[in-house]
């Protein structure tokens, strides 16, 4: 896994008060593995797309990573 797409991760567990484990799986959502070989082959890209309640934003740049709750 990406560590951009686990930062996301971490951040919306924390902010849903549980252990990652206990989200719904990412596959649901979005193909972790094609994510993973956007990220990781262009390093100027961003990628959006909805988690849950959430808004995902992983780039342009490697670290870059922004959760957005979706009722805002």
């Amino acid at each position: 896994m990406h560590p951009a797409l686990a930062t996301a991760l971490r951040s919306i567990a924390a902010r849903e008060g549980c252990d990652r484990s206990a989200l719904p799986p990412l596959y649901e959502a979005v193909d972790p593995e094609a994510l993973t070989a956007v990220l990781e082959s262009n390093a100027d890209v961003s990628v959006r797309f909805a988690y849950g309640d959430y808004r995902v934003i992983l780039g342009p740049g490697p670290d870059e990573v922004t959760v957005i709750d979706r009722a805002q």
